[in-house]
């Protein structure tokens, strides 16, 4: 198919906090030195903000740093946090801990927000100085010349399931740079591509990954505390599965809760849905939520290898920004400044490139290791692996000592050298988990959920959850694991039917949510995530 051809100095994939932040810088610096080098940003979402979900307490610090004036701009950071509150559950009661205990968990000057709001308004400022923007063009490929990357091409457009084009197929666009700047958040598909091609994360740990789930609730007014920050871990995963979940009191009478599981877990009967759902059921939690009202549903995995699991962030053509490599601080169980922070540093590298007159002559990676984001990360750098080895609650008493002790600097530096996959066990080595049935009160089963997050793709097209071996589901993981992608997937793509005496695999991708728990937690590794067609997925309002 011929294809067109959009030629730009550089192209950014991806809408979210770390795109947006190194649009936004390049485009300043354009502006400021009197240059017109050229700049889009592709997002794959409808619109951007879409495809974003996040807890969110935000730190402003790189905004600040980015658009200092942001107050006077109206942007959408409207709930200071008031109070903080660290919670440990049992299944009947639970234990305060003084919040000083953890001081990564001070959120002193932070804000509550919708961060799919917050890229919003940040996306209104890079095209107010200049920068395009096209929603709903996923970047589906990447372009090499020379073993050197040259741009992305966007997705085909009209092409049925079984490959035969459709009346209306439309060729995707090249999009040709001298920079590519990938931003596509945690596990983005160009991203794993890249960093396996290039080996950038030689030496490196394997990087790690958890599912986090978020809802909003409209509270009754008399339950509704503004301002309000919990977080609790304990109850109810296992505590060698040490998980912990978030209840943020935003604005307008909403909350936005969730719950967070590492995705290293052993058993695989866990369902980290159902222990989302089953932690709302806990007195603590549940007094919010009477006579309350659910209005969204969502999940997304999150990266959170840290440092010893940080790629270099450079490749021939481009650069990784954000999650896209691993930026978050999960100690803080924060990413967005960071994100933010690396896009801010890339868009002024990549200018620097195209305008020698002010190169430094640093490199990315270099400009990365000298920045706060080197500095959060190596003081959280043992938060994670102490929880790996050591399970929730040993793990929670020996990071409270790292983090308020010694102020994330203990002498050494510990390491969790095997994959998450690779972490499970096999079925019938591990205890069956029974999971209440939902009570659609305060709990509720996958497809209710689904439909609130306003999922939607084509029906007859290629499917996006491609299988390596498509016998694999049934032959090896069934007998072996009994299918854990019916039970980690949290919207329901993936079924064991049985028909005629016969089991077989269902995929129903019209159902995804772009989350990568799939891509990331399949024991055989059999499943590669690629973007759907056009602006396929969820179509979140204010997560």
């Amino acid at each position: 198919m011929e294809r067109e051809i959009m030629e730009y100095d550089v192209v950014v994939v991806g809408g979210g906090p770390s795109g947006l932040a190194t649009a936004i810088k390049f485009a300043q610096q354009n502006k400021a030195n009197g240059t017109d080098f050229s700049i889009c940003l592709l997002e794959k979402g409808s619109e951007i903000g879409a495809h974003i979900l996040s807890g969110n307490v935000f730190e402003p610090t790189a905004l600040d740093e980015l658009i200092p004036n942001w107050k006077e701009l109206n942007a959408p950071l409207n709930t200071p946090v008031k109070k903080d509150k660290l919670l440990f559950l049992m299944e009947k009661m639970s234990i305060s801990i003084p919040a000083f205990i953890m001081p990564t968990m001070h959120n002193h000057g932070n804000y509550i927000i919708s961060l799919g709001n917050l890229c919003r308004w940040l996306a209104e400022q890079a095209e107010g100085l200049g920068v395009e923007i096209f929603p709903g063009f996923p970047a589906s490929k990447l372009i090499y010349e020379n073993d050197k990357v040259v741009g992305v091409q966007t997705g085909d457009m009209g092409i049925a399931a079984s490959g035969e084009l459709k009346p209306a197929n439309e060729p995707g666009i090249e999009i040709r740079a001298k920079h590519t700047i990938l931003g596509e958040g945690c596990r983005g598909h160009l991203g794993k591509e890249l960093i396996e091609k290039f080996n950038l994360s030689e030496d490196k740990d394997p990087q790690h990954y958890g599912i986090g789930f978020k809802e909003v609730w409209k509270l009754k007014p008399e339950l509704h505390e503004e301002g309000l920050v919990i977080h609790t871990n304990g109850w109810p995963t296992a505590l060698d599965t040490p998980s912990g979940s978030y209840f943020y009191h935003a604005e307008n009478g909403e909350a936005y809760l969730g719950y967070v599981i590492p995705l290293d877990y052993k058993n695989p009967h866990l369902s980290p849905f159902d222990e989302f759902q089953k932690w709302k059921t806990h007195s603590s939690i549940k007094k919010y939520l009477e006579g309350g009202e659910r209005i969204s549903y969502g999940a997304r995995a999150l990266i959170k290898g840290g440092l010893q699991s940080l790629p270099k962030m450079s490749f021939p053509g481009g650069l990784l920004i954000g999650d896209n490599a691993g930026t978050l601080n999960f100690s803080k169980i924060k990413g967005s400044h960071t994100a933010m922070k690396s896009g801010t540093i890339a868009g002024e590298h990549v200018y620097e490139l195209l305008n020698s007159e002010l190169d430094s002559g640093l490199s990315y990676d270099d400009k990365i290791a000298n920045s706060s984001i080197h500095k959060e990360l190596y003081k959280s750098r043992n938060f994670a692996p102490i929880f790996h080895k050591f399970g929730g609650l040993i793990g929670a008493a020996l990071n409270a000592i790292d983090q308020f002790v010694f102020r994330g600097n203990l002498p050494f530096t510990m390491h969790h050298s095997t994959p998450d996959y690779a972490c499970m066990k096999k079925a019938d080595e591990m205890q069956k988990i029974d999971y209440p049935k939902p009570d659609g009160i305060y709990s509720f089963d996958k497809l209710s959920s689904v439909y609130l997050s306003n999922t939607n793709h084509e029906e007859d097209q290629p499917c996006h959850l491609q299988l390596k071996d498509a016998s694999i589901p049934i032959a090896v993981n069934l007998p072996m694991y009994d299918e854990p992608a019916q039970r980690y997937c949290p919207a329901g793509v993936y079924e064991v039917v049985e028909k005629d005496g016969e089991k077989k695999f269902v995929i129903n991708a019209q159902n995804c949510v772009h989350c990568k728990t799939c891509d990331i937690k399949d024991p055989s590794q059999n499943i590669n995530w690629v973007t759907p067609e056009g602006p396929g997925g969820p179509n979140y309002p204010n997560m």
